[in-house]
């Protein structure tokens, strides 16, 4: 089993098991962790196709943290689901591909109950193994499937088998006997009965461990060249740089002391399957500025007539008419005011006076004795005083006009 026949093999296709890659040496799946494999893979075998492949709940069973990078990798074809109802968590999903695309499978998983539908996981250069080695990263080896109970039945029948769960043993199923002494800490039975949890007792929160926190997030530069970058070169500036390898989701390059990655969805509209149709290893291109990232000082780069769609962002007409329309009342309100102080600041003419204070007088008399019982009781008798003064002052204006017209007509 040579090492070069089997880098001629897997440089044609590799199906990558994401949830057995994420999980390995772990409790929970991590995507952090198989973006690390899937580069030191890319890496390895630089001419293979790598195509990543997750089951249903991987998305659910990763750090929160984690979760909005996962959609976006999903929504841009970087991870591929199984459809809902796949048997084997997306085993059989991986394997249907492998089998279709004659490739080979990256997984620790022997995959036992489907050792007789295919046959050929038992040729060399069909199964890889991969674990991470501290101080050293990410090692693939060449590895067989194991063989058991379930691969032997698999086998036999020539189907895909189930897998059987663990029996326990009749001593396991018996209950649990009644101990006859009490445990060796408790010493004072007394003592015992004491330290029994209280009923309004609050439970104690347990503390952190000091694994728990978290860890430092990799830089992709050192932070004065990449402060000098972003200063001299904002969003939608072209640049030349420097294909240096591919990524998982799209291709990293370098510009002098800085590097830069260029995803797929920057890369062509529509977006391209592989960054390999669309950029070759040591290539110097021009590049567009599409952002910045300063949480990891990265620099996101695309092709210039793709990123200068994404730059333009036009405002919708339907938004301007609403902005407008709730200025309105705002911009009015303030020439309300203002004609409302022209009329007051003007003099009105002695003339005009006259018929203003007959129409008020008439208004007053006429609406007060409607409210007369609320004028009673709320109001003060000291209020109703300036009703009498108006007409008081509008009555000798009457018998003036009444003497002038009799005046008139003798």
């Amino acid at each position: 089993m040579g090492r070069g026949w089997f880098n001629e093999w897997v440089t044609k296709h590799i199906i990558v098991d994401g949830s057995n890659i994420a999980t390995e040496g772990r409790t929970e799946p991590s995507l952090a962790q198989l973006d690390e494999a899937v580069q030191a893979l890319m890496d390895e075998f630089k001419g293979a196709k790598i195509s990543v492949i997750v089951d249903a709940t991987f998305g659910h069973r990763i750090a929160k943290k984690e979760r909005a990078e996962f959609e976006t990798a999903i929504a841009n074809n970087e991870l591929v689901a199984p459809p809902a109802g796949a048997v084997g968590r997306g085993d059989a999903f991986i394997l249907a591909i492998a089998d279709k695309a004659n490739a080979s499978i990256l997984s620790n998983d022997s995959y036992q109950e489907f050792h007789g539908k295919y046959k050929w996981l038992f040729d060399e250069g069909r199964l890889i193994g991969g674990k991470p080695v501290p101080l050293v990263g990410w090692v693939f080896v060449e590895r067989l499937p194991v063989r058991g109970p379930t691969s032997r039945r698999s086998v036999r029948t020539g189907t895909v088998v189930k897998k059987e769960l663990p029996t326990a043993s009749p001593e396991a199923s018996k209950p649990m006997p009644i101990p006859k002494s009490p445990p060796p800490n408790a010493r004072n039975p007394r003592a015992a009965k004491n330290t029994a949890p209280q009923k309004n007792a609050k439970p104690m929160k347990a503390a952190r461990p000091q694994s728990a926190a978290k860890a430092p997030v990799a830089m992709a530069n050192d932070i004065v060249p990449y402060l000098e970058f972003v200063e001299k070169h904002p969003a939608g500036t072209k640049v030349k740089a420097e294909v240096q390898s591919y990524a998982a989701n799209g291709v990293t390059v370098r510009m002098g002391d800085i590097a830069g990655y260029v995803p797929l969805r920057n890369m062509a509209s529509p977006m391209p399957r592989s960054a390999r149709d669309v950029f070759k290893i040591g290539d110097v291109v021009t590049l567009m500025v599409s952002g910045y990232t300063p949480a990891r000082r990265s620099v996101d780069l695309g092709v210039p007539e793709v990123v200068a769609e994404l730059i333009k962002s036009p405002v919708p007409k339907k938004s301007a008419k609403k902005s407008s329309a709730k200025d309105a009342p705002e911009k009015a309100a303030p020439v309300k005011k203002a004609v409302a102080e022209k009329s007051s600041s003007k003099k009105v003419p002695a003339k005009k006076t006259v018929p203003a204070k007959k129409t008020v007088a008439k208004k007053i008399v006429a609406a007060k004795p409607v409210p007369a019982k609320k004028v009673a009781t709320k109001a003060p008798a000291k209020k109703a005083t300036p009703a009498k003064k108006v007409a008081a002052k509008v009555s000798p204006v009457k018998k003036t006009a009444v003497k002038k017209a009799v005046s008139k007509k003798k």
